[in-house]
């Protein structure tokens, strides 16, 4: 059974750091394609960063580039995302998502993509003061 758990959320202040970690189970790290999306309050659900096995690729939400990190550890099931520089825009409830089928990351994260990732985690909630 695939499972996923999101957790690590929290309260920071604006220009802090959080690292989320997403614990999964029931299939291989490097086989299936992953992601973090998040939702705010009376928002749609967003991507905030996919990896696509089939080719390596990484995408990354341009609200995020350059803040945010994702990065797998096979060893332990663990996907993880570090968010730096948080600011109040990045308050949300974080979940992380896997799917069997390698789509382009970039494709993974948007749309379609999105709403077709086969598994879904509990999220984590994450606020940003000012």
């Amino acid at each position: 059974e695939v499972q996923l758990q999101a957790s690590g959320g929290g309260l920071v202040q604006a220009g802090g750091s959080l690292r989320l970690s997403c614990a999964t189970s029931g299939f291989s790290l490097d086989d299936y394609a992953i992601g973090w999306f998040r939702q705010a309050p009376g928002k749609e659900r967003e991507g905030v960063s996919c990896v696509s096995r089939s080719d390596g690729s990484t995408y990354y939400a341009d609200s995020v580039k350059g803040r945010f990190t994702i990065s797998s550890d096979s060893a332990k099931n663990t996907v993880y995302l570090q968010m730096n520089s948080l600011n109040p825009e990045d308050t949300a409830v974080y979940y992380c998502a896997a799917d069997a089928i390698n789509y382009a990351s970039d494709y993974l994260c948007r749309g379609e993509g999105m709403k077709g990732m086969d598994y879904w985690g509990k999220g984590t909630e994450v606020t940003v003061s000012s």
